[in-house]
């Protein structure tokens, strides 16, 4: 199955089912746990980036969801989105 096949709420629910799993299991030993953070984060960055590029669509917008993107939406929050969308306009 093609990936642009999945709808939008089947991606949502199983990030989202991913997401819990990690904080639900956890992890006993500190570097497990910090990737699984990190994992986590980078899942949140993925999801924010789809809501927002859903959005975008009203308006013809676009970021592209990649590793990099993602990872900067995910560690640096709203702030890092907000850097993703002003560089999509204003430099891109």
């Amino acid at each position: 199955m093609d990936i642009g096949t999945f709808e939008p709420t089947t991606i949502i629910v199983v990030l989202g089912g991913l997401m819990g799993l990690l904080l639900i299991l956890g992890a006993p030993i500190k570097p497990i746990r910090m990737v699984g953070s990190g994992l986590i984060k980078i899942m949140i960055g993925a999801l924010g980036l789809f809501i927002i590029n859903s959005i975008g669509t009203l308006m013809d917008f676009h970021i592209p969801i990649n590793f990099v993107t993602a990872c900067i939406g995910g560690f640096l929050g709203i702030p890092g989105m907000a850097a993703l969308i002003a560089i999509d306009q204003i430099i891109l």
